[in-house]
């Protein structure tokens, strides 16, 4: 049984073999807190597969680039550490950045703000960049920022300026989903497709913006009703069948030269 390990402020789930590489993980806003948590059943099957996750968590607040160069420093402090322990291995492994909305942004501030850093290539699920006022509604509601002149750092047109002269990993997934409609992917994929044509590419996949963070819900079959036990099995066919797609694309792009998955279950068939 596979179990997160604290690392020098990232959780890190090891493979139970050696692994193939390591993806680094940032949530979303507040859901990136603590994301061996709100993202556990994704990330876990991840690791199944034989990669073994770091994932950072952060707290939010306004100044994103901040935040972005403090998640930097706790990944180059545990590179050191591992190459120190020798914990990986002397054998090379390749890195990937997996982000959901708010951590597509911290990756790719990361990757425009630091000339010497490397990554084999980063995912990039359900992009969001959208200006505080419209990221939190509260603040819109009540007025706040023309009061406070309250927004993110870098705003939404820094960053994608930022973006569009600075980015410098070169292979990029983007995945959307059907049903979200606070999803940007659709105003990042020109910058990058102009930055990286060859290396660029978007999926549009069946489910929310909260697909990512879905979670088994399977708890619900100990309540012995009939009405209950219906609703949960749909429920948890329709998660399941997003989550699993959502994994399998996932995997595809990481190792596309026929890698055998590990399949729970048939998704066409759930």
């Amino acid at each position: 049984m596979m179990n997160w390990e604290e690392i020098s402020g990232h959780w890190v789930l090891f493979p139970s073999k050696e692994p193939v590489a390591i993806l680094h993980f940032l949530g979303g806003a507040f859901l990136g807190t603590l994301p061996n948590v709100t993202y556990r059943w994704l990330l876990q099957e991840l690791a199944q597969e034989g990669y073994c996750i770091v994932a950072t968590p952060f707290e939010m607040n306004l100044d994103h680039r901040a935040i972005a160069l403090e998640v930097l420093k706790r990944w180059k402090t545990l590179e050191k550490k591992w190459r120190a322990e020798d914990r990986l291995g002397k054998g090379y492994l390749p890195v990937y950045g997996i982000g959901h909305s708010m951590g597509c942004k911290l990756h790719l501030l990361i990757g425009s703000l630091d000339d010497e850093f490397e990554r084999s290539g980063n995912i990039l699920i359900a992009f969001n960049n959208y200006p505080i006022k419209r990221a939190i509604p509260f603040v819109k509601e009540l007025e706040l920022d023309q009061y406070l002149n309250l927004e993110f750092s870098p705003n939404p047109q820094q960053t994608r300026d930022l973006i569009r002269d600075d980015y410098q990993i070169r292979r990029n997934l983007l995945i959307y989903f059907d049903n979200d409609d606070i999803d940007q992917t659709l105003d990042l994929r020109p910058i990058l497709l102009r930055r990286f044509p060859e290396m660029t590419s978007a999926l549009r996949l069946p489910g929310t913006h909260l697909t990512p963070c879905s979670q088994d819900i399977s708890f619900y079959n100990r309540i012995k009703n009939d009405l209950f036990q219906t609703t949960n099995k749909w429920l948890n066919e329709a998660f399941s069948r997003d989550l699993h797609r959502l994994k399998q694309e996932i995997l595809i792009w990481l190792d596309p030269f026929n890698r055998i998955v590990t399949k729970p279950k048939d998704i066409d068939q759930i």
